[in-house]
């Protein structure tokens, strides 16, 4: 049986960081995942997928991970249910997540979390992301290769390769 689960999705509040009886660190988040289409108005709506992380990967997340920050996780689904206060069965499906990645550098974060009219999907302005990227990529040319979708990445120097090298 296959149940594996990628998400990419911002979340919607901050991460709920709570411990069990025995110390066991669990945080519970919501994240806002685009659809790949757009309804009949134009917009694109969003799912809401309820997750949960245990022990350090928990705390790491609560530490890091706040309203908004675009977040990367894989994990399975879950189902489970519970006996409410008032007698009434509940079921929850909700996403176990194994492990998550910050998508997003901490300074495009903030400067988002700063100018929230830009972002009123979850989605973001892409000229604007693209800016970001493009100014963070001037700074450390030295290091880092240009990956600009309209660079030649076969601009430079030639390669010599004879008839003999080629597997085929």
């Amino acid at each position: 049986m296959i149940n594996n689960v990628v998400l990419v999705g911002r979340l919607t509040k901050d991460p709920d960081l709570r411990y069990t009886a025995n110390g066991t660190g669990v945080a519970t988040f919501t994240l806002a995942v685009n659809r790949n289409f757009t309804n009949q108005s134009g917009n694109r709506e969003a799912d809401f997928i309820n997750c949960v992380i245990w022990r350090k990967s928990a705390e790491t997340l609560a530490n890091y991970a706040r309203k908004g920050t675009l977040l990367g996780v894989t994990g399975r689904i879950q189902t489970r249910n519970y006996e409410n206060q008032q007698g009434q069965r509940v079921y929850v499906t909700e996403v176990v997540a194994e492990n998550f990645q910050l998508l997003e550098s901490r300074s495009a974060n903030e400067q988002r979390q700063q100018n929230p009219g830009s972002n009123d999907n979850f989605q973001g302005d892409s000229n604007n992301s693209n800016n970001n990227y493009n100014q963070s990529s001037q700074s450390a040319k030295n290091t880092m290769p240009d990956f600009d979708r309209d660079s030649d990445p076969f601009s430079g120097s030639s390669i010599d390769i004879s008839d003999d090298d080629l597997p085929f």
